[in-house]
């Protein structure tokens, strides 16, 4: 016996991905169109959802280069190995692999015709199954159908259960028992041992989860290795033309095996740039889109450029400070929460967001932005200024002043602090942390890394005390969230948790509604304050530079892009 289940969308969002200057997705959903501008009675950002300028494909023109700035030329070019999970891998393969299902501005999920005709949930025996139906059209650039064995390979590679594979999120996987062939090659059928809300952030772009062709991770070789300084196999809109390290550029040109609707663009060029050289370059019109956020010299050059538009939309994007747990310095959680309250985040933000017309409001709460429903501060205190308990504090976990500097066992308490080149806010955040850090007897010693590097050789490396970065939003709460703060996350970088949290982001992912859901999301964030890895600045703004004749493209809101229809006006 079996029946359908009914799944509500999700109402919240999370986060995923890794970004040294933040790109991509998204917004709550039941915001409104507000101005960006403007401010609630509570003093909450009233922001838009979406900003795209929207068209339909018969008032744009054929053909066409897009030229797109991304921060990296990456390493490692699959977006599910925990390596490949920041803004620039993603950017450049979401044209390029399936994506199960499209996302809306307030984050409902549809199937995406092009990979699937059917996905749906139902209970058999008790058990959540979910019945995947595949477009038998669909097929990888290497002419292999996408059949069920992609399904079953990518569950293999994702469900934790050997460690040889380093995928970036387990989630929803680990709670797979099998995946067998449907009526035909062309379904698949994935038994749960636990419920799993969030099924559709399975091999979904939107959740930076699409799908990888078993041919490339069948085995942890391959998973590991395959898409390393290669983008070997493709199944999507676009394919890879060239991977030019020298250039720094990725282009994509139209596929023309592709199944579904035509391109309206030739092609796609992605120009690798530190970030606050992106500006400059649109001005110049080397690129027609780039990812501004919260660089105020940016914001400025994309207004006086001419034939430019600003593209802007609120979503659960934030700056943040990760601390390392893993250095002897940080691992304990006291001293972690010292350096919490010895930073004054609102003179930081207050620096950060100067001039971008956008309210300077301290984030507390690492799951959910302040204009989301259910937000609330869980924090404890810990979000407070307060560098005399922070000095209490140190003095309890027996770091005591010596001179100007705290010392314990002879050692001195100084963090190295990385953060990437051409990051503006970075160095702003960096420069504030070195002289409130002091106040309190702490000692920060800056690395600036390359923009190349930052990732592939510190944070993934876990070669830092402190890192500063962003953090990227999807429209799944708990699913998105988890492999980042969970005690064995593929893109936990603190390197500690508690079971707390997990039990409580299990509870979410489980969660027969979105009430539920909420509750327990903001359990999981009251743990993670006292687990004291991750501190949350402010709510980064979506603020792109456009063309303002591209269209279909931008601030994205909780939606993804649809690559097809992206174009210039006619």
């Amino acid at each position: 016996m079996s029946r359908r289940l009914q799944y509500r969308p999700a109402l919240l969002a999370g986060l995923t991905a890794l970004s040294l200057s933040l790109t991509l997705c998204s917004c709550a959903s039941g915001q409104g169109d507000g101005g960006a501008n403007g401010l609630t009675a509570a003093g909450i950002p009233k922001l838009t959802s979406i900003d795209i300028n929207p068209l339909d494909r018969s008032r744009l023109r054929r053909g066409g280069t897009l030229h797109l700035a991304i921060t990296q030329f990456s390493h490692q070019w699959s977006p599910i190995q925990t390596d490949g999970s920041e803004s620039s891998t993603i950017s450049v393969t979401k044209p390029l692999l399936p994506t199960f299902f499209r996302s809306d501005a307030a984050g409902t999920q549809t199937v995406n015709p092009a990979y699937l005709q059917d996905a749906h949930a139902e209970l058999r025996d008790g058990r959540q199954v979910v019945v995947w139906t595949l477009n038998p059209k669909a097929h990888w650039s290497d002419g292999t159908p996408i059949t069920w064995r992609d399904i079953e390979a990518n569950w293999r590679a994702l469900n934790g259960k050997d460690p040889a594979y380093r995928p970036s999120s387990s989630t929803g996987f680990e709670q797979v028992s099998s995946v067998e062939r449907g009526k035909d090659d062309f379904q698949a059928v994935m038994t749960f041992d636990r419920p799993f809300s969030e099924w559709q952030s399975m091999f979904n772009g939107a959740a930076n989860a699409p799908l990888l062709p078993a041919s490339r991770i069948a085995t942890p070789e391959l998973f590991n290795s395959a898409y390393l300084d290669a983008i070997p196999v493709t199944a999507g809109p676009f394919k890879v033309e060239r991977l030019d390290r020298a250039a720094q550029t990725v282009t994509l040109v139209a596929d023309p095996s592709w199944w579904g609707d035509k391109p309206m663009l030739d092609r796609i060029v992605f120009h690798a740039m530190l970030p606050n050289a992106m500006a400059a370059a649109f001005a110049k019109g080397e690129i027609d889109l780039f990812n501004n956020g919260p660089d105020v010299t940016g914001y400025q050059t994309i207004k006086n450029t001419k034939g430019a538009a600003v593209r802007r939309a609120g979503g659960p994007d934030f700056r943040q400070l990760t601390l390392n747990a893993r250095t002897p310095v940080l691992s304990d959680a006291t001293v972690r929460q010292a350096v919490f309250q010895a930073i004054n985040r609102d003179a930081v933000i207050r620096s950060d967001l100067n001039g971008l017309d956008w309210p300077a409001v301290p984030l507390n709460n690492h799951l959910l932005v302040a204009n989301q429903n259910a937000y609330r501060d869980n924090s404890l205190g810990l979000s407070r200024y307060d560098p005399a308990e922070a000095a209490r504090k140190l003095d309890a976990a027996g770091w005591t002043l010596d001179g100007d500097v705290r010392k314990k066992d002879g050692r001195e308490l100084n963090l190295r602090m990385v953060v990437p080149a051409g990051v503006t806010q970075a160095q702003n955040e960096a420069a504030s942390a070195t002289r409130m850090l002091k106040d309190v007897g702490i000692k920060v010693t800056t690395v600036t890394a390359a923009a190349n590097e930052f990732f592939d050789r510190y944070v993934n490396r876990n070669d830092f005390d402190i890192a500063a970065y962003s953090l990227l939003g999807t429209p799944f709460p708990a699913s998105g969230t988890r492999a980042n703060f969970v005690q064995n996350g593929g893109t936990n970088h603190v390197g500690a948790g508690s079971p707390a949290v997990d039990t409580a982001l299990d509870r979410a992912a489980a969660a027969p509604d979105a009430a539920t859901a909420s509750e327990a999301i903001n359990q999981a964030d009251g743990e993670l304050w006292k687990v004291a890895g991750v501190l949350p600045l402010y709510q980064r703004p979506q603020l792109y530079g456009a063309r303002a004749n591209l269209a279909n493209i931008g601030a994205q809101g909780l939606s993804d892009i649809v690559w097809e229809n992206v174009g210039f006006e006619r």
